[in-house]
């Protein structure tokens, strides 16, 4: 519509033609209005029935609500209407009539649960809490764009249909790919090294990946947004540089540029950037530390893994973000490189929020063969993998990344419940449709 004029940018005198979905109506009497809603906000149409044409008085009083409406009219100042102004209509078209038995309130007088939030995006988008998540998203990922280019990084787009599952194991997706197995991508991992080890030197991905994981938690999701650094001649130290300063810039940008959004979730008050630099923890002293809050039914011993209520312990304890590093060779990935003085210990780390992991990382194997030694202890062929073993073979720099979680980090950082809420369709072991 070249004539339509958003309902924020009406103002006193104006002529307008504005557009939106009807929010509410309420009938005085001989007085009326009609709130109409847009991308912009809201805005009063007023109905005086006894000195208006009675056929637009009718239309737009018998609308139901959430139907798509069009309203030209004057625009005139009003104190006592929600934004200030209001317009009286000349003409009002029903562009679009919406069923009056809708499956959720998207003014949200009336709450509705997840699923059934999920089963109707369309509508619950509508509302301005639910949008303010998603217009956050943007913001977070452009600003975790903008920290990668000033790390000297050039955005990749790596594939997601692959022969070999990146880390081996069964919680892949197989797909049939002209007659032949294939499966959907669980981390662009190999090709981001691929990359690195060529002259472009650093490079980062914002993409899905996918797995066939069998988790039915309010963390997990089975196809997610990875957010993925790879640099060469960099260490497990300069990754974990690059991680938290990307997760800082997210922070800093919703507070300069998300109040609104904030202050629709109703987190203005409350919402921090961190401060100070991430402490680093060695897992030996992770453990230690976890086993001394007391808060778990056994104790934990090197090799076992953070559990979510081990997590949860450490979380509070630290008491902000923080780095878990030097974690046990035989619990990381073939491609995480060991400690030269160690062979125990692995540079891989993880980059923990108090409730949850966001990022796993460390520093490769760049080696040709500790490479392929690292395949066969994992139980892995290495004649599966040769289009990337074989590039280790024609100078292949020292080189770290991670990979950060897309979705917990924005469900960290709004305090969201479930990290449904942060994707607009997800999908998880219930749900395939919408």
């Amino acid at each position: 519509m070249q004539d339509r004029t958003y309902t924020a940018d009406a103002e006193p005198g104006d002529e307008v033609t504005v557009a939106g979905w009807v929010h509410e109506i309420r009938d005085l009497g001989g007085i009326a209005f009609l709130i109409l809603r847009d991308a912009t906000g809201k805005i009063q149409i007023k109905f005086e029935k006894d000195e208006m044409d009675e056929e637009l008085v009718e239309t737009g009083l018998g609308v139901s609500r959430e139907s798509v409406v069009k309203v030209s009219g004057d625009v005139e100042e009003e104190p006592r209407a929600p934004t200030g102004v209001e317009v009286t209509p000349e003409s009002l078209e029903v562009v679009a009539p919406a069923d009056p038995e809708l499956p959720l309130d998207p003014s949200g007088k009336v709450d509705a649960d997840l699923s059934t939030r999920l089963d109707n995006r369309t509508l619950d988008l509508r509302k301005d809490e639910v949008q303010a998540i998603f217009e956050i998203r943007a913001e977070i990922l452009r600003a975790v764009r903008e920290q990668f280019r000033d790390f000297k990084s050039t955005e990749i787009t790596t594939p997601k249909i692959v022969a070999t599952g990146t880390e081996g194991g069964t919680e892949l997706f197989p797909i049939t790919y002209f007659g032949e197995e294939a499966f959907m991508n669980q981390s662009p991992q190999l090709f981001k090294q691929l990359v690195a080890g060529s002259n472009v030197e650093r490079v980062f991905e914002i993409g899905p990946i996918f797995r066939a994981e069998e988790h039915n938690t309010p963390r997990h999701l089975n196809e997610a947004t990875s957010i993925d650094f790879e640099g060469a001649f960099c260490d497990a130290d300069d990754a974990m540089d690059v991680a938290e300063g990307v997760v800082t810039a997210a922070y800093e940008a919703v507070t300069e540029n998300c109040s609104e959004e904030l202050e629709a979730l109703g987190l203005e008050e409350e919402f921090e950037i961190p401060e100070g630099d991430f402490p680093r923890l060695s897992y030996e002293e992770a453990i230690e530390r976890v086993n001394a809050t007391g808060e778990l039914d056994e104790q934990l011993v090197w090799g076992d893994d953070l559990s979510t209520e081990a997590e949860k312990a450490l979380g509070d304890d630290v008491g902000g973000h923080y780095f878990i590093t030097d974690w046990p060779s035989e619990v990381k990935p073939f491609y995480i490189k060991d400690h030269d003085d160690d062979e125990q210990l692995s540079t891989g780390f993880d980059l923990m929020h108090p409730r949850m992991e966001l990022v796993s990382g460390g520093q490769r194997e760049h080696r040709h063969e500790h490479l392929i030694e690292g395949f066969e202890q994992q139980g892995l062929d290495p004649d599966q993998f040769e289009y990337y073993t074989k590039m280790f073979k024609y100078g292949m720099p020292p080189h770290a990344g991670f990979g950060l979680g897309g979705e917990r980090l924005i469900m960290t950082i709004l305090g969201l419940e479930n990290i449904r809420e942060a994707v607009l369709f997800p999908r998880d072991r219930q749900r395939l449709s919408p």
